[in-house]
């Protein structure tokens, strides 16, 4: 069976007042992740409804890839500073395409 790319979504939700430096946090992961080998496309977006509302929408070329990704330096520092700027739990959804 060949190699099925895996599509990652991740939603947070942040603290009134924290919208400014959870921009600057995804500004600073999404290039660094973006270079990462296994990264077959990554970007960050916010809520037009909820401006404390940012998903992360991510390929990578496999679950291996992904893993790799979690471990990075990179990730581990942008997760942290999130956790700290968050109000909910982050919600992350590992899928493959079907259509």
């Amino acid at each position: 069976m060949p190699l099925m790319e895996l599509h990652v979504f991740v939603r947070f939700h942040v603290r009134e007042g924290a919208e400014k430096s959870a921009g600057e946090a995804l500004g600073e992961v999404v290039p660094l992740s973006r270079a990462e080998a296994g990264c077959v496309q990554i970007h960050a977006y916010r809520s037009k409804n909820d401006a404390r509302l940012f998903y992360i929408h991510s390929i990578w070329k496999d679950d291996e890839a992904f893993e790799i990704h979690a471990k990075m330096p990179h990730t581990v520092r942008f997760l942290e500073k999130m956790s700290a700027l968050t109000d909910q739990p982050r919600e992350l959804t590992r899928t493959q395409m079907i259509g």
